[in-house]
């Protein structure tokens, strides 16, 4: 039989059968994200860890341990996210693979009848993200994308206050990702390590020589399976801008600047760019520093790292980092509030994950904090902005098509080819 017809047959199998009933999770993708995915769930009494999977035998292992030891239990394991998805005692999966697999493991997910939660950015490219949006839809699954930022009250607050117009009329937003990376070097291409399906972890991605410098969390500094820090980090900055502005559509231009610089390594992404979008009304404007860098405005440090948004307003300006918010109104630049937040919430996924969790209880796609249409929303700004840097010119956005207005070289970047048989289909 073929796997897409399996799958769709069996689309709606798991439901739960009443609110009061444990969400039976997966955790898909067990490097550092992935163990604190465990971690989290484990705090959550409406979900019970039954399975993990990831295609490093070594770190499958340690996914499973972890499990045993924050919940006692011992979890299914799979090293093929396929075989667990053939299992029907899965209510939902928590993805936290490489960005290149994010799409294709959601839409499988969906078509098994598995709610999601998948972590940011939602997708790798343009395109596979809106088919992650068709296959929620077709298939009445929940998709929450893990910009846990959406669910953390001090953000909401700050929201909050701007829709009440506490700066007035916003015209421009700033997101800040001045994160602090080190060189990662160079790296020759070597043996495969024991343990690990390489080609399964190369899925939808070219397979290239195995190089330990593309492979475990690396891999976001090159094309073929990241984003850059834009899409790492930056997407969480981005997706709390564009929620700042009230933009439920994707802007009319897009420029983007920048290079790698200092460092002579194998990345191929840039390490400092400046993006600007144009939506009409208001202009988006977003940087990315991962080199020694000051702040600006009222973003405060957390570490080494400044990160954060800034919205100027008619009246004032509001500066909102992990540490809370500040806002400054008037011609004198005067401290209206300065709102500071707890140490525990800077980061926490807990009220982001229970939302999911509530979601896929109630059937309830619009209770979602960060469902999957919004995290589109904010990945397909990153990698609008690196498919300028990567052409090198400003270019014009029909949002209406998702597509560039006259221009192949951009389109052919919103998607990418695919290897079989890990393709996303054109119709969900």
């Amino acid at each position: 039989m073929e796997r897409r017809t399996f799958l769709m047959g069996v689309a709606s199998a798991t439901v739960l059968a009443g609110a009061g009933d444990r969400v039976n999770l997966a955790i898909i993708g067990l490097g550092g994200r992935g163990l604190r995915h465990i971690q989290d769930y484990a705090k959550l009494s409406g979900c019970r860890i039954a399975a993990v999977c990831d295609i490093d035998a070594g770190r499958l292992e340690r996914g499973q341990a972890s499990v045993l030891s924050a919940t006692g239990a011992n979890p299914k394991a799979f090293s093929d996210l396929r075989k667990l998805y053939e299992d029907k005692a899965i209510d939902a999966v928590s993805i936290a693979t490489c960005n290149h697999w994010h799409a294709l493991a959601t839409i499988w997910a969906c078509q098994a009848g598995k709610d999601v939660y998948v972590e940011k950015p939602a997708s790798h490219n343009i395109r596979e993200g809106r088919r992650m949006v068709e296959a929620a839809r077709k298939y009445n699954r929940m998709v929450q994308v893990g910009s846990q930022g959406r669910s953390l009250s001090h953000r909401r607050e700050a929201i909050e206050r701007l829709r009440e117009g506490v700066i007035g009329r916003v015209y421009l937003a700033k997101g800040l990702c001045y994160k602090r990376r080190k060189s990662i070097g160079h790296k020759p291409d070597g043996p495969i390590p024991p343990g690990v399906d390489y080609d399964l972890w190369c899925g939808p991605a070219a397979k290239l020589p195995f190089n330990a410098n593309r492979f475990h969390y690396n891999w976001h500094w090159f094309w073929n399976t990241g984003n850059g820090d834009i899409g790492n980090q930056g997407v969480h900055e981005m997706d709390f801008a564009v929620w700042g502005l009230g933009k439920d559509r994707l802007p009319a231009t897009v420029v983007s600047t920048g290079g790698k610089y200092i460092y002579d390594d194998d990345q191929e992404t840039p390490n400092t760019q400046f993006t600007v979008f144009d939506y009409g009304d208001c202009q988006l404007q977003f940087e990315v520093r991962g080199l020694l860098t000051g702040t600006e405005s009222a973003v405060t440090a957390d570490g080494e790292h400044y990160i954060g948004n800034i919205f100027l307003g008619s009246e004032g300006y509001m500066a909102v980092d992990v540490n809370g918010y500040r806002i400054f109104r008037g011609e004198k630049r005067e401290l209206l509030s300065d709102i500071k937040y707890r140490e525990a919430e800077k980061w926490d996924n807990l009220p982001h994950m229970q939302n999911f969790l509530d979601a896929v209880r109630s059937r309830k796609a619009e209770t979602l904090n960060a469902g999957i249409e919004i995290g589109h929303r904010a990945a397909a700004l990153c990698h609008m902005a690196n498919i300028s840097y990567r052409t090198g010119r400003k270019l014009q956005f029909d949002a209406n098509r998702e597509m560039f207005v006259a221009d192949s070289d951009a389109n052919g970047l919103l998607t990418r080819n695919y290897r079989s048989p890990f393709i996303v289909p054109e119709k969900v």
